[in-house]
């Protein structure tokens, strides 16, 4: 039995797309569930996922009133029937043998979690969307993160996108934390690792990411992105608890500003400054022309989104550290 999780919260955009990349598993129907968990979305989300629930006795809807996805999960968690609990998200759709190629390798490798490739990609095909398509699959934009970069072979890692766990690993190592917004999914895996458990991404399938679309929306996820992995930390007392990768933003950020405010004190520092951003517009400006002379995509939008994606990533992590004293665990 195969208990799917998804947290919701005001996705009329992508449900429908999200529900149906999941009536087309070819997993057995008779061994699956799909409990869609809401945090009482203001939009048509529950109207158009009503629809499917009338239709199929194996798509359930529960209610999250507290909103926010770690008690989705544990929600979830509490009220699957599965041996196996699989996450998803609905900004995304699943190739056909998603389920069961998960499941099998979980089984096969006797894993505490496993997962597979997200590729990124936007509902919408303009040139901006597919400049923020390619930088969000990019190694410069996201670092050394396997699953966005691809995979061509089985692989042990630390963290892999959504999961999919026996259930008995929530009684060894414990359900999400809810103090955190973001970032629960990685302290989950990282408490998993810490443990002793094993994590492995499988080549074998991929599911699609479809991405934020507007320069504004990237903004804003990933300064909150920035921000919570400051609070990950402060909330589990583990710089373990992320990688060195969540934290690049921030240093170059810094690398613009502390300078910048020593130039106070001897204007010679605000050169430290210029050199930092020098050195980042001439690297990022090589990758985005290579990246629009292969790929025919507009050079400005590659290397705004670039821009866009570091620097709110980097200031939401520092807001996150000057609130550190307002802070309660």
């Amino acid at each position: 039995m195969l208990s799917i999780i998804c947290p919701i919260y005001n996705e009329e955009k992508y449900i429908a797309h999200f529900l149906e990349s999941l009536l087309r598993q070819e997993y057995p129907k008779d061994d699956l569930e799909i409990l869609l968990v809401d945090g009482m979305s203001k939009d048509r989300t529950r109207e158009i996922v009503a629809r499917y629930t009338t239709q199929y006795s194996f798509i359930r809807l529960i209610d999250n009133p507290e909103k926010i996805v770690p008690y989705a999960m544990n929600r979830g968690i509490e009220a699957a029937k599965g041996d196996v609990i699989m996450r998803l998200d609905a900004h995304a759709s699943y190739q056909p043998d998603y389920f069961s190629v998960l499941v099998n390798g979980l089984k096969r490798l006797r894993a505490d979690n496993v997962g597979t490739v997200c590729k990124t990609d936007v509902l919408n095909k303009t040139p901006k969307t597919l400049a923020i398509r390619e930088v969000l699959g990019n190694k410069f934009g996201v670092g050394n993160s396997t699953f966005r970069t691809g995979i061509d072979h089985e692989q042990e890692v630390e963290t892999v996108p959504f999961g999919c766990w026996p259930r008995e690993v929530f009684e060894k190592y414990g359900k999400y934390d809810v103090r955190l917004v973001r970032n629960q999914d990685i302290e989950l895996n990282k408490r998993i690792l810490r443990g002793g458990g094993k994590i492995f991404i499988l080549p074998d399938t991929y599911c699609t990411y479809l991405a934020r679309e507007t320069w504004s929306a990237l903004a804003k996820n990933n300064f909150g992105n920035g921000k919570w992995n400051i609070l990950t930390v402060y909330y589990t007392k583990m710089f373990s608890s992320l990688s060195l990768r969540h934290f690049i933003p921030l240093l170059f950020v810094l690398s613009l500003i502390i300078p910048l405010l020593l130039a106070f004190v001897w204007w010679l520092f605000a050169l430290v400054s210029a050199v930092s951003l020098l050195a980042y517009t001439v690297l990022l400006s090589t990758v985005s022309l290579k990246l629009a002379v292969q790929k025919h995509l507009n050079f400005f939008y590659l290397l705004t989104t670039f821009f866009v994606l570091h620097l709110s990533y980097g200031w939401g992590s520092l807001v996150g550290i000057l609130k550190l004293p307002f802070t309660k665990r």
